[in-house]
C-alpha cells in the first residue's frame, strides 16, 4: 500500500499498529459481549492491504487477525474514516474490503472466518449514516430475503466524555487528540493531552509516541504554532523534551524550505522567476523563524523581506540551522 499523505490518517494508522492500542482499544470499546468471547492476548497484525488505488487517500485498513476464546479464529477490520463528515456509502466500502479479505483467505486455502468491521469516527458534524448495508438498497419487501445484509461497529469520539475515553496512555492520549483535532478547543487540551505521558513509567515509548502526536499536532492544525509545542514539550518532559524538539525543528525547517522553494518556481511561471523565488525563500524563512524562535524570530521578517539578493536570502536560510539567537541571524544579513 502507499503511504498515505493525510496527517489523520496517517496518525491513527501510527496509533492503532501498535498492538497494545489495538488491544486496549477492542477491550473498551467494542461490545461488552464481542470482546469477552475474544483471546485478546492472541491478537496479531496482519499486514495484507485490501485498499482500491483509488480509496487510497481517503482510508487506511488495520486487518488483526484474534483467536475466539471458543476456538477457531476471527478477523477484527478496523477502518478509519477520516473525513470531517460522514461517508454515506461506508457500509458498501467496508463489504468490498471483507470480500477481498476472504478472497485471499480462499487463495490461502483457509476456511471463510467472521470480520467485525469497526469505523472510528472524529468528525465535526454528527454521524447519522445507518449502520446496515441493507439501509444503502430500496427494496421491496418480497426481495428483502435476497438482499446481503450486515452492520459494522461505530465508535464516534465526539459522543464519549474526557472520563469516558479508557484505555493506557498512548490509546487514551491518540483518542483525545483525534476527538479535538478538528475543534477550536484543541488550542487548549493539548497540553492536558500531552501531560498525560508523565506518567508513563517508560521514557522511551514515551517519547516516541510523543513525536507521533507532535508531528501530528504540526500537520492537523494551523491553531499551534511551533514556539507553544516546543514550550509544552519542554515543561512535559525535562530532560529529553529539548532534544526532541531540536530534532523535529530541523526536519520542519527542511520541509519549510523545499516548501518555499516549490511556491517560489510556481509563483515564478506568473510574475518572474527572481520575484516567485524570492516569495517562495521568504516563506520557507518564516517557517524557519517560527520554529527557532518563535514570536522573536518573526519580529526579523520585514528586514529580511527588504532583501531582494536571491544568494543573501539563501544564506540567511541556511543560517537558521546554526544560529542561536535572532539577533546572531540579523549579523549574518547585515554583514
Amino acid at each position: 500500500m502507499e503511504t498515505i499523505a493525510n496527517p489523520h490518517d496517517r496518525f491513527f494508522k501510527q496509533l492503532f499498529s501498535r498492538q497494545e492500542a489495538a488491544r486496549d482499544f477492542m477491550r473498551y470499546y467494542l461490545p461488552a459481549e464481542v470482546a469477552e468471547s475474544l483471546d485478546l492476548d492472541s491478537l496479531a497484525l496482519r499486514k495484507d492491504s485490501f485498499i482500491d488505488g483509488d480509496l487510497q487517500e481517503h482510508f487506511s485498513d488495520l486487518l488483526y487477525e484474534v483467536d475466539l476464546r471458543s476456538g477457531g479464529g476471527a478477523y477484527i477490520y478496523v477502518l478509519f474514516e477520516h473525513k470531517s463528515y460522514p461517508e454515506r456509502l461506508i457500509a458498501f466500502h467496508l463489504l468490498r474490503y471483507m470480500v477481498k479479505a476472504w478472497e485471499q483467505a480462499l487463495k490461502e486455502r483457509l476456511e471463510l472466518v467472521p470480520i467485525l468491521p469497526v469505523v472510528v469516527y472524529h468528525g465535526a458534524s454528527p454521524w447519522r449514516v445507518s449502520p446496515y448495508l441493507s439501509d444503502l438498497v430500496k427494496t421491496p419487501e418480497t426481495l428483502t430475503p435476497f438482499v446481503p445484509n450486515y452492520r459494522y461497529w461505530l465508535c464516534d469520539l465526539s459522543r464519549y466524555s474526557d472520563e469516558e475515553i479508557r484505555g493506557e496512555v498512548v490509546l487514551r492520549a491518540g483518542l483525545l487528540l483525534l476527538k479535538y483535532i478538528l475543534s477550536d478547543e484543541i488550542g487548549e487540551r493539548y497540553r492536558e493531552i500531552l501531560a498525560l505521558f508523565r506518567g508513563l513509567s517508560d521514557s522511551r515509548t514515551a517519547l516516541e509516541y510523543l513525536e507521533t502526536m507532535l508531528r501530528y499536532l504540526s500537520g492537523a492544525t494551523d491553531q499551534i504554532t511551533s514556539a507553544d509545542l516546543q514550550e509544552t514539550v519542554e515543561e512535559v518532559f525535562p530532560e529529553g523534551g529539548g532534544e526532541l524538539m531540536m530534532t523535529i525543528a530541523r526536519e520542519w525547517l527542511e520541509q519549510g524550505r523545499q516548501q518555499g522553494r516549490l511556491e517560489g518556481l510556481q509563483e515564478g511561471l506568473q510574475e518572474g522567476m527572481q520575484e516567485g523565488l524570492k516569495k517562495g525563500m521568504l516563506a520557507g524563512i518564516k517557517v524557519g523563524l517560527d520554529i527557532r524562535f518563535g514570536l522573536e524570530g518573526l519580529r526579523l521578517l520585514p528586514e529580511i523581506a527588504k532583501i531582494e539578493d536571491i544568494d543573501v536570502l539563501q544564506t540567511v536560510q541556511e543560517a537558521l540551522k546554526t544560529v542561536n539567537s535572532p539577533d546572531e541571524l540579523r549579523l549574518i544579513y547585515q554583514n
